[in-house]
């Protein structure tokens, strides 16, 4: 399996992308724990995000709202569960509505045997020339065509963020 800035895998239940930035690890962590620049990049490139709560420590919670060109609206929740700062994080992803609540995959019209709670794993390294190399491990899909969206989403999503840098800097 080759993995470069560009691909994205399906590994198991889940898929994993490797990316390198051309910025220091501290501008990729912002990127990702405070919510005026997470919500620029966040989402599939059709899609914008309207509300992001970040409480960024161990048992805090996330609320992602995003919105489709159409008005449709989806929520993403859950909670931190490792952070080792400018290095890892590791978090729960789980479908809910506006307040935070989860909600069954089947609310946004997902297969019924779709997990409830997925994790997200997010890993950055230094790389040279001051550039990042970012790994991001969604777990969890038990449908290959459903880790295969995602796969598509994140990138859409990462590319968005490697747009985003030069403001951010």
């Amino acid at each position: 399996m080759t993995r470069d800035s560009a691909q994205a895998t399906g590994e198991g239940e889940g898929v994993v992308i490797e990316r390198i930035f051309d910025a220091p690890r501290e501008l990729i962590w912002r990127a990702w724990t405070e919510p005026e620049h997470f919500m620029r990049w966040y989402g599939p490139k059709s899609m914008s995000a309207h509300t992001c709560e970040i409480d960024f420590r161990v048992g805090g919670r996330y609320l992602y709202g995003l919105r489709s060109p159409e008005g449709f609206e989806y929520w993403i929740t859950g909670v931190y569960r490792e952070i080792v700062p400018l290095e890892r994080f590791v978090s729960t992803e789980s479908l809910s509505d506006a307040d935070g609540n989860v909600v069954p995959p089947a609310h946004y019209g997902m297969p019924g045997d779709a997990l409830t709670e997925m994790t997200t794993i997010v890993s950055l390294e230094g790389a040279e020339d001051g550039k990042t190399k970012l790994t991001l491990r969604h777990l969890g899909w038990t449908d290959d065509a459903m880790s295969a969206g995602a796969a598509g989403g994140w990138n859409e999503a990462l590319d968005k963020l490697e747009a985003l840098l030069p403001d951010l800097s």
